[in-house]
């Protein structure tokens, strides 16, 4: 079996947990999905197949091609808890499908709010591997299928957020120190005016788990890729540098040293273990790790354990559904396992 992206450690793997580009894309001879018929999704989700499975590229025996009808709720559940999906593509699954690479670095949504949503996901730092992994699957795909495009606006998407490049690019950061000091609102707000967003760890609407928050590009109109990649980088390295500081300043106090050490010697044995609980310490941990606390630096085992104890994708593993206490029984298991020889 494949080694997972989030089983590996990038780049500044303590700040930054993962990159991500996407790029949203619709074919010229189709209404867009919100017009287009269920046949004509049919169709859509074939011919993309077809391109890629009769390419010259590594991806044609690399992607899975998954039908979003053909899975259970806890199922679509689990993928947008592995950042694969989004909750929108989850919730509605009549008419969408799914390529998925057996690494998961990789996962093409068809029909989402474009006909195509090219993402690809990489751990640590590496958002121009990423970039360039996308770029090459996207004109692989517009050779073969065609790209609704227009010399002024660039790519022609769904909704108008998009046009352009309509790319997104994201890393997912580790910022307990900037959390702590309670400047997240007013660095978002920052941000905001830069062409940038600060979100939650589940994107739009949601909550930070365990210090993880999305910083993402908002601009796609007006600028190459190339450059919002660059411009993203930027800010990104200015955020990690604040929060180097204030976490090496924050660990040299009885009370963060006190919260790292007692994190893990909880994950190595509780019993019952929820969710939010999880991140938490995962959390301390992973400062405990990035400051020194901690000598062993398996930025990778907080990765894997950070998808893993999710409640979908813990039922999910065990092919069955669980009870809250359930879920809670197993995940303490997991982590206990992970973390006995620490």
């Amino acid at each position: 079996m494949a080694e997972k992206w989030y089983e590996k450690s990038g780049e500044q793997g303590g700040a930054v947990v993962s990159s991500r580009i996407r790029l949203a894309r619709n074919l010229r001879k189709y209404p867009f999905p919100n017009k287009a018929s269920l046949e004509q999704k049919r169709e859509i989700a074939q011919s993309v197949k077809r391109a890629i499975e009769e390419s010259n590229s590594v991806l044609s025996n690399k992607l899975s091609f998954i039908s979003m009808e053909e899975l259970n709720q806890t199922q679509a559940v689990s993928l947008v808890e592995k950042h694969l999906i989004s909750p929108e593509f989850a919730a509605d699954r009549a008419g969408r499908y799914l390529m998925l690479s057996d690494d998961e670095s990789i996962s093409i949504m068809i029909n989402e709010e474009d006909h195509i949503r090219i993402q690809v996901i990489d751990s640590g730092l590496s958002l121009d591997g990423a970039y360039d992994t996308a770029n090459n699957i996207d004109t692989l795909l517009d050779e073969a299928l065609g790209f609704a495009f227009n010399d002024k606006l660039g790519y022609l998407t769904q909704c108008p957020t998009n046009l352009g490049t309509g790319m997104r690019a994201s890393l997912m950061l580790h910022i307990p120190a900037i959390e702590r000091s309670r400047s997240v609102r007013r660095i978002a707000g920052n941000l905001t005016k830069l062409g940038m967003e600060l979100r939650g760890t589940f994107g739009e609407g949601s909550d930070a788990k365990g210090a993880l928050y999305q910083l993402s590009n908002r601009i796609t109109l007006g600028l190459s890729e190339h450059t919002a990649i660059e411009n993203l980088k930027n800010i990104a390295s200015q955020i990690i540098e604040q929060e180097r500081k204030s976490l090496e300043e924050l660990a040299k106090g009885a009370e963060l040293q006190d919260a790292v050490y007692r994190s893990l010697a909880v994950l190595k044995s509780a019993r019952l273990m929820s969710n939010d609980e999880a991140m938490k310490l995962l959390s301390n941990v992973r400062i405990g790790m990035t400051t020194g606390l901690i000598e062993r630096k398996d930025f990778a085992a907080l990765n894997r354990m950070n998808e893993q104890v999710q409640p979908a994708t813990l039922m999910t593993a065990n092919k069955r559904d669980m009870q809250p206490q359930e879920r809670d029984i197993e995940r303490a298991r997991l982590l206990r396992e992970e973390f006995k020889d620490y």
